[in-house]
C-alpha cells in the first residue's frame, strides 16, 4: 500500500495496523467516503423517494435504486437469479370509529384518538368489536419463570382487556431481571404476544416517556398511519382484537374513575404482585381498510472461495414510514437518518469488498423491508432463509448512523451477548477508540433493529450505535445530539438529509463494521454467544 494511502487513513483515524489483513482491508476501506455516502444518502432520502414505505412508489424506486447499485459493483443476485427476495405482507390501516370509551360505576370516560390513545388490530377483517369488555390491570404483563415472574396467575383474560406497563421491573428496580438492562420481556412487541396467547380480547399498553424512551409524538405518528404485517394462514385471528397505548395522563385518568390509587402502578413492580380487576369496561369499533401486497428484501452476493458455503451476512433496513400525518405542513417521513445512513453504509461497505481481495467466506448484503413494522423484513428472511442458517457465521446491521462527526468511542448494542463483542474492540483500537455498551440499557435497543431476527435464531449479531464523545466538541455534545435527534426528529418529518452534515464519524464507523467483516471473512472460526446468552443455546442446538 502506498505510504499515501496510510497517511489518508491515519488522517482519518481509520486504522490500518499490524493484524492480520489489516493492509488489505484497510486498504479496500478507502472506498468508503464521504462524497459517496453523501450521494446515496441525499438520493434516498429525497422526496421523490415518498419516504420508502412499502408497497408504494418510494419501494419500486428504492429496490430498483438498490438493485442496480450493487449491480454496478459486480455483486451477484442474492436470491438465485434475483437481487429481490418477495416478502408478502397485509397493509391494514385501522381507524377507531371514535373515542375509546370506558364505563364505570361511578361514570365514564372517552378518550380522543391521537391525543390520548391509539388502537388497531392484526386481524385481516374489514371490522373488528371490542363490546363491554372488563378491563384488568396486568403490572408488566410479563411471564418469565426463569426470573420467577407471573402477572397473569391465576387470572382468565378471555374476552377481557389487560391494560400493562411499559418496560419490565429491573426499571424501577435494579434487583429484578436484568436491572436497567432491558429484556425483551420489557418491548411492546412481547406485550401484545402475550396477551394473545393468554386470549386476552384487547391489550393496552400504558406510556410512559422515560421506561419506553420516546415520547406519545412518536406513539402518535407511528399509530397514525396504515400498518404492514407478515401473511399468516390465520389472518391472524390468533391476536387480541385490539391492540394499543394509552398516555400516562389518559392512565390516570382510568384510575380516578375506578376508584382505585395510582401506587398500584409501583406495586406492579413488586414481585407477588396479583392482577387488579379495575371494575370498569370498555368497547370500541375499528374499521380496516386491507390490501395484501408483496414487498421486497434486496440481496447482493460476494462468493466465497475455499469456503464458500459459509456465510458473513451484512444488513440494513432500506423502508421508513412514507407519507403520513403532516407536521408543519411536512407529511414525508423521508427517514434520512433512519435508515437512509445504513442503507448507504451497507453499499459503502459491499464497495469496499469489491476493491478488495475475494474472501475466503462469502458475503451477503440485504436490505430489508418492513422494519419499522416490526422487523419484517429479517423476520421473513430468518425464518425462510436463502442460506442455511447453521452456515451463517455473524450478521453485522446497520441502523441510524449519525452526522454528528468523528467520536472518541463507539457503543455496541448489547454488549456482553457475543464474542462479536472483542471483534468491534480490536478493530475500534486500530482506529484509537474505546468501546463501551449502550449509555442507556433501559431503552431496550437489542430488541429494536433487524439484528434481532437473526439473533432469535441463534446467529451472533452484531449492532453499533453512535459514539457520545466528540472528538472536536466539549463534552457532552455528543450525548446532546443524540437526545435532540430522539425526542425531535426520530421518525417525524424533520428526519431529512441536510447538505450541512459531517459525514467523517459516518466513514470512520462503517469502515470499522468493513474491518470486522473482512476479519470474519477470512477466518475459519465461528465466533460464539457468551455464556449467559439467551441465544447461546439456540446456537448450539
Amino acid at each position: 500500500m502506498a505510504w499515501g494511502a496510510l497517511l489518508l487513513l491515519g488522517a482519518c483515524n481509520s486504522g490500518g495496523g499490524d493484524t492480520p489483513g489489516g493492509v488489505e482491508d484497510s486498504t479496500a476501506a478507502l472506498a468508503i467516503n464521504d462524497s459517496s455516502f453523501a450521494r446515496h444518502i441525499k438520493m434516498l432520502a429525497s422526496d421523490s423517494f415518498e419516504g420508502r414505505k412499502p408497497f408504494t412508489k418510494g419501494e419500486e424506486l428504492t429496490i430498483d435504486y438498490l438493485s442496480t447499485q450493487f449491480k454496478q459493483l459486480g455483486l451477484q443476485p442474492g436470491n438465485g437469479s434475483s437481487y429481490v427476495q418477495e416478502v408478502p405482507m397485509v397493509e391494514i390501516r385501522s381507524v377507531p370509529a371514535g373515542d375509546l370509551v370506558i364505563k364505570g360505576k361511578s361514570g365514564s370516560l372517552s378518550l380522543k384518538y391521537l391525543d390520548e390513545y391509539v388502537a388497531a388490530t392484526r386481524r385481516v377483517q374489514d371490522l373488528v368489536k371490542v363490546e363491554n369488555s372488563p378491563i384488568v390491570f396486568a403490572g408488566y404483563g410479563i411471564v418469565a419463570p426463569e426470573y420467577g415472574w407471573n402477572d397473569y396467575a391465576g387470572l382468565d383474560v378471555k374476552g377481557k382487556t389487560v391494560l400493562v406497563l411499559v418496560n419490565d421491573p429491573g426499571f424501577t428496580d435494579s434487583t429484578l431481571f436484568k436491572g436497567r438492562t432491558m429484556t425483551y420481556y420489557g418491548r411492546w412487541t412481547y406485550k401484545f404476544e402475550e396477551a394473545a396467547r393468554q386470549g386476552a380480547t384487547g391489550v393496552i399498553i400504558i406510556h410512559d416517556t422515560k421506561p419506553a424512551s420516546y415520547p406519545w409524538t412518536v406513539v402518535r405518528s407511528s399509530w397514525s398511519k396504515s400498518r404492514l404485517y407478515l401473511q399468516t394462514a390465520d389472518n391472524n385471528l390468533s391476536r387480541a382484537v385490539m391492540e394499543g397505548w394509552m398516555s400516562t395522563e389518559s392512565a390516570t385518568r382510568l384510575f380516578q374513575l375506578a376508584g382505585v390509587s395510582p401506587d398500584l402502578l409501583k406495586q406492579a413492580g413488586k414481585k407477588g404482585f396479583k392482577p387488579v380487576d379495575l371494575g370498569v369496561t370498555t368497547s370500541l369499533v375499528i374499521n380496516n381498510q386491507l390490501k395484501k401486497s408483496t414487498s421486497h428484501n434486496v440481496l447482493a452476493l460476494l462468493p466465497g472461495t475455499d469456503r464458500k458455503d459459509e456465510y458473513i451476512i451484512y444488513s440494513a433496513h432500506w423502508d421508513h414510514f412514507g407519507k403520513g400525518e403532516a407536521i408543519n405542513g411536512d407529511s414525508i417521513y423521508n427517514g434520512a437518518v433512519d435508515n437512509a445512513t445504513g442503507t448507504a453504509a451497507l453499499l459503502e461497505i459491499a464497495a469496499a469488498f469489491s476493491k478488495a481481495k475475494p474472501p475466503s467466506r462469502s458475503v451477503l448484503f440485504i436490505s430489508v423491508t418492513g422494519e419499522e413494522q416490526g422487523l419484517l423484513g429479517s423476520e421473513y428472511y430468518t425464518t425462510h432463509p436463502v442460506y442455511p442458517v447453521a452456515k451463517t457465521v455473524a450478521n453485522i446491521n446497520m441502523d441510524v448512523l449519525q452526522p454528528f462527526g468523528r467520536m472518541k468511542d463507539i457503543g455496541v448494542v448489547g454488549y456482553g451477548q457475543s464474542e462479536l463483542d472483542e471483534y468491534a474492540v480490536e478493530a475500534a483500537g486500530r482506529q484509537h477508540r474505546t468501546v463501551h455498551g449502550e449509555p442507556d440499557p433501559s431503552g431496550g435497543w437489542y430488541f429494536r433493529s433487524d439484528h434481532f431476527n437473526f439473533a432469535k435464531v441463534g446467529i451472533p449479531s452484531l449492532y453499533i450505535e453512535n459514539g457520545i464523545e466528540s472528538v472536536n466538541h466539549e463534552p457532552g455534545w455528543g450525548k446532546a445530539q443524540g437526545e435532540e435527534y430522539n425526542h425531535v426528529r426520530y421518525h417525524s418529518p424533520k428526519d431529512e438529509y441536510s447538505d450541512s452534515w459531517d459525514f467523517s464519524g459516518m466513514v470512520e464507523d462503517a469502515r470499522l463494521l468493513f474491518q470486522i467483516g473482512h476479519r470474519l471473512s477470512t477466518e475459519n472460526t465461528f465466533p460464539e454467544w457468551k455464556p449467559g446468552s439467551e441465544f447461546k443455546a439456540i446456537r448450539e442446538k
